[in-house]
Parts: structure tokens; sequence; C-alpha cells
């Protein structure tokens, strides 16, 4: 690779480690660097551009992390495979999700738009804390083969925090952490089930983990979701002996109702008799914006046949890519004997980070923060909705979340508008692409958690409203 590619400014805002990493996205992108092309060490290239090692090592860490490099050891570090359908138009430059911005100040994601769910509050973040705990990290890097089941300290972090806020009493030794909760799945499937596995799946429910099951071959048998979460006696009557369940209980992913406490006891109830499994998907707990939300599946099985999964995703940032599974602890070595065979947990120094972030309070701080500022931003953006669409829209009220569902009203269907709303840049989700079964209810996903002020928020609506088809 030509070094000219890698000048880079001491004058930009832009940190060194940062223009260092965009450097060498774009040099792949262009086919500047090849599938298998070795890259400069570490120390080489810091001597080379007179910079710090720390500086160069933060750089390979993002790009290993997000797989445009493979580390092999002592044997150096190459161009990952697979990466040559990148070009400089298909592939716009990558954001700097992995580490963040040591300036403080919030990088605007190409992709980013309003109403875009999924993302957590970006200006909320503690880039500053987050990346002086990173830093510390690398130069401190830990050259041994990682633990496949995930650091260590991270899985005490979580077991604690599990302990204290969500009633999970369980050893670190029961938590497994995974890339991203595509990862969990993968971990639960390979260890516990077979190709032709009947389990339930909420309808409607979270379609990526849908196909992801369909996908390793399981058949998923839908059970319709009422105002009370999953209906339990539907599931019975319909497909009383499948082998597992899978359940977003306390916010329904995308309704946003809890599964009823009656409800949870009579799919614990039958778990145990069926010798069926139960996996909780937690995914965004923590926001929750009134009272204290009902007990997790995990803090009442007594049998031992509940899968916790939780994601770092919604209350850190989706570039993370981490998320963790807690198992029984009569499965502990099952699951161990299977972890040794996959890629493994992700980058070791960014769940060094999040232990670190965990241990010394920075998390419980930001989730208290983000809960505030989300409850505020849900009336932003209700309020803005019944000011420009109240005759088109009804929002349904829910105690938490990251997004809104918005019932229409009219005679249109959701694909329609949110067709329109993407040609005018706005990024509505629609209610039917989550349904199994077709339903009666006609509706759309609402992000707003990047909405910082009510005026923002009414320009969105606003746009939206010009956008909005002829009914």
């Amino acid at each position: 690779m030509d070094r000219q590619l890698l000048i880079f400014s001491r004058e930009e805002a832009t940190p060194l480690y940062l223009q260092i990493y965009q450097r060498y996205c774009q040099a792949i992108a262009s086919g500047a660097l090849k599938e298998g092309d070795r890259v400069p060490s570490v120390r080489s290239l810091a001597c080379e551009l007179n910079l710090a090692r720390g500086t160069i090592e933060m750089a390979y860490q993002m790009l290993i992390a997000e797989g445009y490099f493979i580390s092999h050891g002592a044997a150096g570090t190459t161009v990952a495979p697979g990466l040559s359908r990148l070009t400089e138009e298909s592939s716009p430059l990558p954001a700097p999700s992995a580490l963040g911005s040591a300036t403080g100040t919030t990088p605007i994601r190409n992709e980013m738009q309003p109403f875009q769910i999924g993302l957590p509050a970006l200006d909320l973040f503690p880039r500053k804390t987050w990346v002086r705990l990173a830093s510390r990290h690398l130069r401190n890097l830990e050259m041994t083969t990682p633990d496949p089941g995930g650091y260590l300290a991270l899985r005490r972090a979580i077991a604690s925090y599990l302990g204290i806020s969500r009633g999970i009493h369980c050893q670190p030794e029961q938590v497994f952490i995974t890339v991203g909760y595509r990862g969990a799945l993968d971990l639960i499937v390979r260890t516990l089930f077979q190709p032709g596995d009947l389990g339930w799946f909420e309808d409607p429910g979270y379609f990526h983990a849908r196909q992801f099951l369909e996908q390793s071959g399981l058949v998923l048998h839908p059970v319709a979701v009422d105002e009370q979460g999953m209906d339990v006696q539907q599931g019975e009557r319909q497909a009383g002996k499948a082998r597992f369940a899978v359940v977003t209980p306390t916010h329904q992913s995308p309704m946003g109702c809890a599964l009823s406490l009656p409800r949870r006891l009579a799919l614990l109830d039958w778990a145990e008799r069926n010798q069926a499994w139960i996996i909780e998907d937690d995914y965004d707990s923590e926001f929750r914006y009134h009272g204290r939300p009902l007990p997790t599946l995990k803090s009442l099985d007594r049998h031992g046949k509940v899968l916790y999964t939780g994601t770092f995703s919604k209350s850190l940032y989706p570039g993370l890519r981490m998320a963790y599974l807690v198992v029984p602890e009569g499965q502990i070595q099952r699951f161990r004997d299977q972890v040794i065979h996959l890629p493994g947990a992700g980058n070791p120094v960014l769940q060094a980070t999040v232990a670190d972030f965990m241990e010394q309070g920075h998390f419980t701080r930001h989730l208290g923060k983000m809960r505030k500022a989300y409850a505020q931003r849900y009336g932003y953006l209700a309020q803005a909705l019944a000011l420009h669409l109240g005759d088109r829209i009804q929002v349904l009220p829910r105690a938490g979340g990251m997004h809104l569902l918005a019932r229409l009203t009219g005679t249109m269907g959701d694909k329609e508008l949110v067709a329109a709303a993407e040609a005018g840049g706005l990024a509505l989700h629609p209610l039917s692409e989550w349904e199994i079964r077709p339903g009666a209810f006609r509706g759309v996903l609402m992000g707003f958690a990047n909405f910082t002020a009510a005026e923002q928020a009414n320009v969105a609506v606003a746009r939206l409203a010009a956008l909005w088809p002829v009914d």
C-alpha cells in the first residue's frame, strides 16, 4: 500500500486514530488494499508516521472489530477476505462506530434519518469517558488467547448488574458474551436444538430473530400478541409440544406491551411440563419511564428453563455489536463445550472497556440520563403527531422503549405510507413486516431517541404530513 494514502492532518478536528481508520477504509473500498494484503505492524507504522503506538493500536483494533482486518498474532495483520465488493460508490465511508469521538461532539452518521428505530440517543453518549477507558486498555493490550465465553471481568460486571437491576441471581460462569443478539441465538441453537425443531414465536415479533431462526432450520409457530403479551393458551392449544418459545416479555417487540404476570407463570409452567426452553429477549428493559417493570422470567424460573439475553446495542451504541446470554446453572458445561467451536466473543478491548464502564458506575449514570431524556423525547414526538397528524394517526401509549407505535386511522396501508416517507428521507417502519400472519392492525413504528428538542420533532412530523399520500 502506498503510504501516501495514510496522509493525515494534525489540524483536523477528527482524532488521529480515526483519520488512520478512515484512510484504511478508503483504501480497501478503492481497491488500493486487497484481500490478504499485509499491513504494517503497529510499531513500524507508528515510527513511520511519527505517531504514538497507542494511536495506531486504537485504529487497528477498530478495523479488526469491524471486520476489515484479521490479526494473525505474531504472523501479522492482513486485510480480511470478502471485501472486494466494496466500492467508493456503493459503500460510503464507515462511521467511526467502535470507539466514538474524543472531541465530545456528536458526528452525524450518514444513514441516520428522522424516526429511525433501534438507534439510541447519540448526543448523550459519554464519549470522552469511553475513549479514556478504551485507550487505557489499548495501551495495556493483552496478547493472550481470549476466553471464548467472554472477558471474565465483564461477565462479573453483568452478573452483578443483573442481580441488582433485574433480580437475576447468577454466577459469572453462567454469562456468555456474544457478538450481538444474533450471536446469542446462534449459540443457543447450536447447543440445544436440531433442524426441524418447533418453537413458538410472537406474532408480530422481532423479524430479524425470526429470519435467523428460520434460516437455522427451525420451524416457528406464530402465537398472537394482545395487550397482555403472548397468548400462552393459544400456543398450548395449537403447538403444545413445541421445544421452545421466544418472547420479549418486558417490552414486547414491536407492540410495546408487557407480558402479564399470570401469562409469565403459565409460560414457565408450560416449559417445565414439556421440558421446553424459553428464550427471554430483554432488549431494552432499562428504558421504562413509569413504575417498575414486572419481574423477568429468569428471576421467576425455578426449573432452569429460561435462557436470558440482553444487549448493549440499545444502552450504549449499535456499532458495539455486543450482547450476553445467561444460561441455567445446569447447562454451563454444555454451552462451554459448544462455544469453543465458535468465532469468539468479540473484541477483547471493547469487552474490557464495557467492564470498566459498568464497574466504575458510568453505565448506571448513563442509563439514568437516557431514561429521563427518553421520557421527554417521547413526549416531543407524541405532541408533534397530535398537532400535525391527529386525524390520521393514533399513538398507542406505552411506559417505555425507544420507539412509539402509531395506528393508521384511515384506509391507507402501512407500506404505502412508509414508501412515501422513505422517498422524502424519513425512516418509518411498517408494522406488517413484523407479522407472520397478516393482521387487521395497520401501523408504523417511529423512533424518537434522537429528537433533542420539540422543534426537531415538529419539523420532522411536518415533513411527514407534507409527504402523506392521498388517502
